[in-house]
């Protein structure tokens, strides 16, 4: 599903929030997404996004985004009473988080490799 087609709905009942699949390098483009039902309480891998949005009494959207890290969920960010589409106001923190997740599992792999190394 593509989240900007969406943001403007309350999400559908049974879901616990949409996954996160890809964000774009530009605002401009669609984060495409996956719901995640209720009944998944899975933990969420580590560097995976969940996004959560609920109608504000105001009329807007409050939006919530949770990561996965190695030991726990954690609230990534809220974005309280957003209009319209409010993905492009979401999209720099995603796109941001994911990249300094994925660049820090590379570092930590290579530590991890360049420590085997000199014990061998």
């Amino acid at each position: 599903m593509i989240l900007g087609d969406l943001a403007q709905r309350p999400m559908p009942s049974g879901v616990r929030g949409a996954f996160v699949r890809s964000v774009p390098r530009y605002a401009t483009e669609p984060i495409h997404a996956t719901w995640v039902s209720v009944q998944d309480r899975a933990p969420l891998r580590p560097g995976s996004v969940l996004l959560h949005w609920e109608r504000a009494p105001s009329g807007g959207m409050d939006v919530t985004a949770r990561l996965g890290l190695a030991s726990a969920d954690v609230t990534l960010a809220t974005w309280p009473n957003l209009h319209g589409d409010w993905t492009p106001i979401v999209h720099p923190t995603l796109l941001e988080t994911i990249g300094l997740h994925a660049a820090l599992s590379v570092a930590i792999g290579a530590l991890h490799l360049a420590n085997h190394l000199a014990d061998v």
